[in-house]
């Protein structure tokens, strides 16, 4: 099928490539606009960008959908259909409409559970027990339209955002092109996704990731996966930011929330309701990543001092 694809981060690469793979014809790539990144600020590329360019794709960078002269150019490159996936920005109406087999999009999520920028994140720190991929045919609203084809996991307890991103992208690459096998043959049905159940997952802020103390360890440690690898949970010590990058629930400890256990080699916080966490990585104030018993070793940490 002759199609536009629209994606940026990683997440949207393997679905790009496995609509090449499955020989769609690739008209024109959408793509947010080359950022500065790192110490030099150095313009870069997205990720589909990348891959776009080493299979001689056509990449267009607009900075706004909302323009006569964008539509139109959509409708020179005569789409049959337009497949986005993680873009960053909203399609107007008049878009939305231009393709005969609608605008289809790929979502982190088990909708109409999590619409909204963060799907992944939320359902992690929310403590969810599984979580997916749903292809739906784009409306107005977000994340709204009805629904197509959904693949569910389950989420491991000790699994980061980061690393169920990794998988739900390989699930996304082979839900599109189901996907669009169904809508070339006809055999694809609509689901819509009514009121019941909706929630929506905003975007992620750095204060997010304050560690509250007085939460039990599960919430906590659910925080620390859900943020993992952006922004990162997060405590105070000695004035300066500790950054937690991983954590585990730690039976059998208790104590006012905040306050270091003593315990050989493991670095242990009390939590909220008399549970505990053990900081298993973390990351001083202008230092590396270390596991915790090695903070340890280099930092003097008094027992039953008080973190935050």
């Amino acid at each position: 099928m002759r199609m536009i694809f629209m994606g940026t981060p990683e997440f949207a690469v393997p679905c790009l490539q496995s609509l090449l793979d499955a020989g769609h014809e690739i008209c024109a790539v959408y793509t947010q606009p080359d950022k500065p990144k790192g110490r030099g600020y150095a313009l870069t590329p997205p990720p589909v960008k990348v891959l776009a360019e080493q299979n001689g794709l056509r990449v267009l960078q607009p900075k706004t959908l909302r323009t006569p002269e964008a539509a139109q150019e959509i409708r020179d490159l005569c789409p049959a259909c337009i497949v986005v996936v993680a873009y960053g920005k909203i399609l107007p109406k008049e878009i939305l409409e231009i393709p005969r087999y609608g605008c289809i999009n790929v979502h982190a999520s088990l909708l109409p559970k999590y619409r909204g920028a963060a799907p992944i994140q939320w359902a992690v720190i929310n403590g969810e027990p599984v979580s997916g991929v749903t292809t739906m045919y784009m409306a107005e609203g977000l994340d709204t339209g009805d629904m197509l084809l959904k693949a569910e996991t389950e989420i491991g307890p000790e699994e980061t955002a980061g690393e169920l991103h990794d998988r739900l992208s390989q699930m996304g690459a082979k839900l599109i092109v189901e996907t669009m096998d169904a809508v070339q043959n006809g055999t694809v049905q609509r689901t819509p996704q009514g009121d019941a159940d909706t929630s929506y997952a905003s975007m992620l802020t750095k204060e997010l990731g304050n560690v509250d103390w007085s939460k039990p360890a599960e919430d906590i440690h659910n925080l620390v996966r859900g943020l993992s690898p952006w922004p990162v949970a997060f405590t105070q010590f000695h004035g300066k930011r500790l950054k937690i990058h991983r954590s585990r629930v730690a039976p059998g400890f208790g104590g006012a929330a905040g306050s270091v256990q003593a315990c050989k080699d493991c670095f242990i916080v009390a939590c909220g309701g008399q549970s505990a966490l053990e900081l298993q990585e973390v990351q001083y104030e202008g230092g590396k990543r270390m596991k915790g018993k090695d903070f340890l070793c280099g930092h003097r940490l008094d027992q039953g001092g008080t973190l935050g």
